[in-house]
């Protein structure tokens, strides 16, 4: 009799017990998730660009009218500040970006959307996760080196094999920003939107281009265009 006196106590006391333990471990497993480093390619970063793809897209056959004018050219026009009658392929990006939130220069000058902190690629060199520009490997079609090594010339022509993760290429992706380079003119010239890169190829939405691809076109158009072409790359979506 006397120990079944005892039991409710006993049961409170183990009640307590777990409770304690349940609530250490819960502590601990926020502590983990809070210390985390936050994945690349993050649900907000798809989120972003899901919104910017779906509002440069939603532009496809918009068409000037007259030359370098029309409703929504002029829109895209007064976001950098410029009026009707000028180029308007790099006001077109940064309006989408506006259209966003997405911070971007508001410039219709298309080398301003190219600075040097936001390039992924360059003239057939990809960025890597740690910064350094990589080429194609003489290792394999699939390989990736740095551009610039201290290997010496005889050793693989030049190139250093990856023996990093950091070295992994960042590979443009939709909602990324390509820039052509004009000889003539000794800068990049037109700009776009990446929609898909498929080396060889990059699927491309840009504004102010018409169906041969001039930079002087009449509207918005999805392009396909060589990767070979591209002069450079740059990131806005982080």
């Amino acid at each position: 009799m006397g120990t079944s006196k005892k039991e409710p106590g006993v049961m409170v006391i183990l009640v307590i017990k777990v409770s304690a333990v349940l609530i250490l471990l819960l502590n601990a497993l926020s502590l983990m998730a809070q210390s985390m480093p936050p994945e690349k390619g993050n649900w907000q970063a798809k989120n972003v660009q899901g919104k910017v793809r779906q509002i440069y897209t939603s532009q496809i056959g918009v068409r000037e009218k007259p030359a370098n004018s029309g409703p929504q050219v002029e829109k895209y026009l007064k976001y950098v500040g410029l009026s009707n009658g000028n180029p308007w392929c790099a006001a077109f990006v940064c309006w989408v970006f506006g259209e966003v939130g997405v911070d971007n220069p508001r410039s219709g000058w298309s080398p301003d959307l190219f600075p040097g902190s936001r390039i992924i690629y360059e003239s057939g060199k990809l960025k890597a996760e740690s910064g350094k520009l990589l080429q194609k490997s003489p290792y394999g079609k699939s390989g990736w080196a740095e551009s610039r090594c201290a290997c010496p010339s005889g050793a693989g022509g030049g190139f250093c094999k990856m023996h990093s993760v950091t070295n992994k290429p960042v590979s443009p992706a939709a909602g990324d920003v390509f820039g052509l380079y004009f000889p003539e003119k000794g800068r990049i010239a037109h700009v776009g939107f990446v929609d898909e890169w498929q080396d060889p190829w990059v699927i491309s939405v840009e504004g102010n281009t018409n169906v041969q691809g001039s930079r002087e076109g009449d509207g918005v158009y999805r392009k396909r265009r060589l990767v070979k072409t591209i002069h450079k790359v740059a990131r806005y979506i982080e």
